[in-house]
């Protein structure tokens, strides 16, 4: 059986189970296991098999010590009747390949119950961690997250009324659209906690981790019987999730025969904290056949910098844009690619993550960035061309966009592509009525001061009907409106789990 260790040390190995339980690595490093790619996926099978079957394998493979019949259960209980489209994870077609270039896709990644690519991980996460457990524990499990926008809400919708858990999501103050606090602080259940936080993403996610390295805070929670854990992507529980669709994707260019099994495929991932297109890097490491991944950032584009420069600083100006799920300056999925890339030298790692905790930069050497941009490009898009390729895509396609995907569209379309790849594919992160003024806007509409008006104005002008859960917020009753400072957010998550 595979083990899981930190990125900075191998010094405590865990099963599967034990790592998505604890969340974050007592190290503060995150899980991984040096199996990974030792088992290689037959991808000239895929085309005959569905979502459910493809989870079913991808799965297996990166957390083996579930049962088969474990893994079968959570999946079934995750994808079964709660997405709208029967592939879970539809492919739309922008463009047919021609004799230069090749097909451009849209992966629709919003059709889960939050409207955002995160339910596909997050309706998972809760079915694997309720089997972490033993059948006698009176233990509870208290998942503390930060949120950019989209992870918290998934998160919520995931985890409200588990049994076993609660949940505490710290997002950041004015941070966010309107939309995605709505759908977080109009959350029910008896196990849920919801609190604003004075600052940015990366300042609540930075306390978040201090949280859990708290042996203090540990130490009490424990004299409860509660432990934390986390839902953000640090949690390979998140992340091994995000490698299904990937082949998924692949399947379906398949059953449209316009590829053949063994082509190669380019994707184009809008990422902030770097766990969407790491997955990606997994599905590489797995067999499928990936050309490359390209990494679209927004404003702040400190992935950008890194991935042509070697020199991570985030000593650089903060920027609130109309993307905000993207609105990191600290990408802590980064921290398990370095890992690979060096070939499993943690004391690098480790080295790299206390000069970003110290100074808040790190360089890499040149072979080791060699390395990395063999696999993955990048681009990123300031907010004008945010709204250009909105706009853009709806007059070439009429296909309707949100921020964050259309920072990818820009980034697709100004990169020319890998010469191996027989199809194009940009991961499409949430529905566009999650951010309905500033994708009204771009189309040049008029746009009403109320989200939920500008949501009409945006379906009249497209053609398309907004999530039924998103257009019904506008009534649906405040039930979170908790404020704190950075340094209360402890306290917050303790008075939650009293209630556990």
């Amino acid at each position: 059986m595979s083990l899981y260790h930190s990125t900075r040390s191998r010094a405590l190995a865990c099963s599967s189970k034990d790592a998505i339980r604890t969340g974050i690595a007592p190290d503060g490093g995150l899980f991984v296991s040096d199996a990974l790619g030792s088992e290689k996926y037959d991808v000239s099978a895929l085309a005959t098999k569905d979502y459910a079957e493809i989870a079913r394998d991808v799965l297996g493979m990166l957390l083996p010590d579930y049962t088969p019949e474990e893994i079968a259960a959570c999946v079934e209980e995750a994808y079964s009747g709660t997405f709208e489209s029967s592939e879970v994870t539809p492919l739309v077609s922008l463009s047919d390949a021609s004799d230069d270039a090749p097909g451009t896709y849209v992966l629709e990644l919003f059709h889960g119950p939050t409207s955002a690519f995160k339910d596909v991980a997050l309706q998972m996460l809760p079915r694997l961690m309720a089997r972490t457990g033993t059948a006698d524990s009176a233990q509870k499990i208290m998942i503390v997250t930060a949120t950019s926008g989209d992870t918290g809400k998934a998160a919520l919708a995931g985890f409200a009324d588990a049994p076993g858990c609660g949940i505490t999501v710290f997002y950041p103050e004015g941070k966010v659209s309107r939309v995605q606090q709505l759908q977080m602080t109009t959350q029910a259940g008896k196990n849920v906690a919801v609190c604003a936080v004075r600052g940015n993403f990366d300042d609540a996610q930075s306390a978040v981790k201090r949280i859990f390295a708290d042996q203090e805070l540990a130490d009490r929670l424990s004299a409860r019987d509660v432990v934390l854990s986390s839902a953000n992507s640090i949690n390979v529980g998140r992340l091994v999730p995000q490698v299904v669709y990937y082949f998924a994707a692949y399947a379906q260019l398949l059953r449209r025969g316009d590829i053949q099994p063994g082509d190669a495929v380019e994707f184009c991932v809008p990422t902030g904290n770097f766990g969407d297109v790491l997955a990606g890097y997994y599905a590489k490491l797995l067999g499928l056949p990936v050309a490359r991944l390209l990494v679209a950032s927004d404003k702040n584009n400190v992935l950008y910098d890194f991935l042509t420069t070697g020199v991570y600083d985030r000593n650089r100006p903060f920027f609130t844009t109309t993307s905000p799920s993207m609105d990191i300056l600290i990408s802590s999925n980064l921290e398990r690619m370095l890992y690979f890339l060096s070939e499993g030298d943690c004391e690098l790692v480790a080295s790299l993550m206390a000069e970003l905790a110290e100074s808040g930069r790190y360089e890499i050497s040149p072979e080791l960035l060699g390395r990395i941009q063999e696999t993955f490009g990048c681009g990123w898009a300031d907010e004008d061309e945010v709204a250009q390729a909105i706009a853009d895509c709806w007059g070439a396609h009429e296909y309707v966009m949100d921020p964050h995907t259309a920072c990818g569209y820009h980034v697709l379309e100004q990169t020319t592509a890998a010469p191996e790849a027989k199809a194009r594919v940009l991961l499409s992160t949430a529905s566009p009525y999650k951010f309905p003024r500033a994708v009204a806007q771009a189309l040049g509409l008029d746009v009403p001061r109320d989200d939920f008006a500008c949501m009409d104005v945006l379906a009249n002008a497209t053609n398309t009907v907004p999530p039924a859960q998103l257009a019904r917020l506008s009534d649906a009753p405040i039930l979170h409106d908790s404020v704190v400072d950075i340094d209360r957010m402890a306290a917050f998550v303790e008075r939650a789990a009293k209630k556990l």
